[in-house]
């Protein structure tokens, strides 16, 4: 049917193109109007394309089985139960009441061989639990360091934000998880001058939520190596270099001073 369509109408474009432009134009007529029928073609076909991958898409969706025995063998250390269950069409990031998946429970437990098989078996390290927490940033946060290195070379989403407004990178700066500090800043991916919901940078943080110890000296070192900007103040105004100085931290302001804090 489509085909007579299109037929009919390179009939009546070249009986028109005969009437206004002559036999001797005929030619040229005809390839103008073929072109614009393949062109129509082409973008017909396209859209037959994309309306069956949508619908493939969805069947595949509906046909996951939706089962939480993966929840329960992650969370007891089955591996052996995880590895079966992979290999079926489950739903791997399933939720439990808490919002948390199979991924997010094995990082809490730092279960680091069943979270690198969840990843690989396509678990989403970006799904957040009902506190806001996903795999990822709690991997970043909490010292995962093994976990977090794995999950790094996968599709990570840093615009997703934790319950405080902050990246990952913040409370690593914060807790003294230099690894993780290094391991993000490395990745590229994480605003290091994000400022969360209480007006802290990494930077701030680093120095005022700590005890300015040789480890918090050089996480400020390594912010500072990758561009943290040492003049950006908090939310009341006071900048990094004030806060060292009242805290008495004389080797992280000698860091700051020395990337140009003022």
């Amino acid at each position: 049917m489509y085909k007579t369509l299109l037929s009919l109408l390179s009939i009546g474009m070249l009986l028109t193109a005969c009437s206004n432009t002559g036999i001797e134009d005929i030619s040229h007529t005809v390839d103008e109007q073929t072109k614009q029928i393949e062109a129509i073609e082409e973008v017909n076909q396209e859209h037959i394309q994309d309306n069956y991958t949508e619908v493939i898409t969805d069947v595949k969706k509906e046909e996951l089985i939706q089962t939480t025995e993966i929840l329960d063998a992650v969370a007891a250390n089955n591996i052996e139960k995880v590895k079966q269950l992979v290999q079926q069409t489950i739903n791997i990031d399933i939720q439990n009441d808490k919002g948390e998946t199979a991924l997010l429970i094995a990082t809490h437990l730092n279960y680091v061989e069943l979270a690198k098989l969840l990843i690989e078996h396509g678990a989403n390290v970006n799904i957040q639990d009902k506190k806001q927490d996903s795999p990822f940033l709690y991997a970043s946060a909490e010292g995962r360091t093994e976990i977090l290195k794995f999950m790094l070379a996968y599709d990570i989403d840093t615009a997703i934000l934790n319950r405080f407004g902050g990246t990952g990178l913040i409370p690593a700066a914060e807790k003294g998880h230099l690894e993780n500090v290094q391991l993000l800043l490395a990745d590229g991916r994480t605003a290091i001058d994000h400022m969360n919901n209480s007006g802290w940078t990494a930077l701030l943080e680093a120095i005022v939520l700590s005890d300015g110890d040789q480890v918090q000296q050089a996480i400020v070192k390594e912010l500072l190596v990758y561009g943290a900007d040492p003049n950006k103040a908090d939310a009341r105004g006071v900048t990094p270099l004030q806060h060292a100085k009242k805290k008495g931290y004389i080797n992280i302001v000698r860091l700051l001073e020395a990337a140009g804090a003022k």
